[in-house]
């Protein structure tokens, strides 16, 4: 093991237009991703196996034996269970390559004023996800930080696999099968529902749709779907968060698409995409697309025809719900299917359909 031999990068000024402009809230767009950060990531190594790139969440470190496994991510937009969500986040993460998670780093800023109770409740969230998952919170930091208007949480998972199961997200090959469990924008559901709720029953939803939808945070972790399509011949596997189902799916084929090196598609069914009643009613409420709302708890799969079948048989077995959504397809065009059978190109992931909800309710 050792430094591969250092590369120059091309990192370029920004454009003149752009250099004042402010970031837009929310994940960075994939073009600014691009040209701001990937081309700056130090020195390459060798122990490096799976790195930053559009449309992976977790790096893979080769140290001898089997493959260490690293993701991490803050909760920024919610106000309740921020420690629970970003234990199962991250941990998503990590399963969705495959691996097992073992441990969790936490980072906890309070902003100045806030009680015990405060950090009481962030741990005890974090404590039950950690719980539920099978993991550890071995580490991390935490302190009350000037200049924040609510706590911030962010979580390091770390994970373990043999190489050979290591699954990354832009291993999806023309022909293969596009699977989704669950149902689309679980996360965002939740969040609105306890974070939004007297604006939303202004808007007319009922107070027991309400109740559901907070309670869908159940379904958020995809570890035990992610443990089955691992050893089940999965291809890719992608979490579902920031631009829901339809940014997981731009994310997955353009991962493919670098990872091969030449044209990859698809053809998604938004009429095949599963969403729940709360979910619809929730964002019919907010004027948001339930497709392009965060949606954590929901694993995009793909799988060979015949490996799909079978990972559908044991997720439905283990009391998993999923359905095809559509294919892959080599001829580098991404196609969306409305409803109504009308055909669109399936953009990049803009800013999440939560912080769009979140102002048309305040």
């Amino acid at each position: 093991m050792g430094l591969q031999p250092d590369r120059p990068q091309d990192v370029t000024a920004a454009p003149a237009d752009e250099a004042g402009a402010p970031l837009p809230e929310g994940k960075l767009p994939a073009a600014l991703l691009e040209r701001l950060v990937l081309p700056r990531t130090g020195v390459q190594r060798r122990e490096v196996v799976l790195a930053a790139a559009p449309g992976e969440d977790a790096a893979a470190l080769d140290l001898g034996g089997d493959l260490c496994v690293a993701a991490s991510d803050p909760i920024t937009g919610a106000g309740h269970h921020a420690g629970w969500l970003a234990v199962h986040v991250n941990c998503n993460d990590v399963a969705a390559t495959g691996a097992e998670p073992v441990a969790v780093l936490l980072t906890i800023l309070l902003p100045p004023g806030s009680p015990p109770a405060v950090l009481e409740d962030i741990m005890a969230g974090a404590h039950a996800a950690a719980r539920e998952v099978g993991c550890q919170i071995a580490g991390g930091h935490t302190e009350v930080t000037p200049g924040l208007a609510q706590p911030l949480v962010v979580a390091t998972a770390l994970g373990r696999t043999p190489a050979a199961r290591l699954v990354p997200s832009g291993g999806a090959r023309p022909g293969d099968v596009l699977l989704l469990t669950k149902w689309a924008g679980l996360e965002g559901t939740a969040i609105l529902a306890a974070d939004c709720r007297e604006a939303l029953a202004r808007r007319g939803v009922p107070e027991a749709v309400l109740d559901a939808a907070a309670e869908l945070g159940r379904w958020l972790s995809i570890v035990p779907e992610a443990r089955v399509a691992a050893g089940r011949g999965a291809r890719a596997m992608h979490d579902v968060t920031e631009g829901g189902v339809l940014g997981a799916t731009w994310e997955m084929v353009t991962a493919a698409r670098q990872a091969l090196g030449q044209a990859v598609g698809c053809v998604i069914e938004a009429a095949a995409i599963p969403v729940r009643d709360e979910t619809r009613a929730i964002c019919a409420a907010a004027g948001v697309d339930p497709l392009r709302l965060i949606g954590s708890g929901a694993l995009l799969v793909a799988a060979p025809p015949e490996t799909a079948a079978a990972l559908q048989a044991a997720w439905a077995e283990a009391g998993i719900p999923a359905a095809a959504i559509g294919r892959i397809t080599g001829d580098g065009i991404l196609r969306l299917i409305d409803a109504g059978g009308h055909e669109t190109e399936l953009e990049p992931p803009g800013t999440d359909a939560l912080w769009v909800a979140r102002t048309r309710l305040a």
